[in-house]
């Protein structure tokens, strides 16, 4: 067999390959089982919709609280027990917000995962949107 992009490299061993991708779950959800945990009425976190006012009154997740990643500081997380687990969500990959609220959040000593995908996975999903008149 004549290597190609993917064969070229070889793949991880097991031990190495189960450690990376436990780890990434540790640190990151999906929209599907982000969904289901909305939707069972005892999630388990605070989902944070991190973009600016616009992109969150078009249309954001139900049950999630608008809070911009810049406003993401110990006075402002003061109602929120120190072990609350914070799921974060911007417009999607191809933006930053989720990571950048994810670091204040763990520079805080916040439990913190990312929603990967972020707004646009969850459309990709056919999930639902609620809107600021709605909240």
């Amino acid at each position: 067999m004549s290597p190609n992009a993917v064969t070229e490299i070889p793949a991880a061993a097991s031990a190495a390959a189960l450690d990376h991708f436990a780890s990434l779950l540790t640190f990151e959800t999906d929209c599907w089982d982000t969904n289901a945990a909305m939707t069972s009425g005892e999630p388990g976190f605070v989902l944070l919709d991190v973009r600016g006012k616009g992109g969150f009154d078009a249309g954001h997740i139900d049950g999630a609280i608008h809070f911009p990643h810049l406003d993401l500081t110990e006075e402002n997380l003061v109602g929120f027990p120190a072990d609350t687990l914070f799921v974060v969500y911007c417009a999607g990959p191809h933006c930053n917000g989720a990571d950048k609220a994810a670091m204040a959040l763990a520079t805080l000593g916040r439990p913190v995962k990312k929603m990967i995908g972020g707004i646009e996975g969850w459309r990709d999903e056919g999930f639902d949107f609620a809107t600021s008149d709605q909240a």
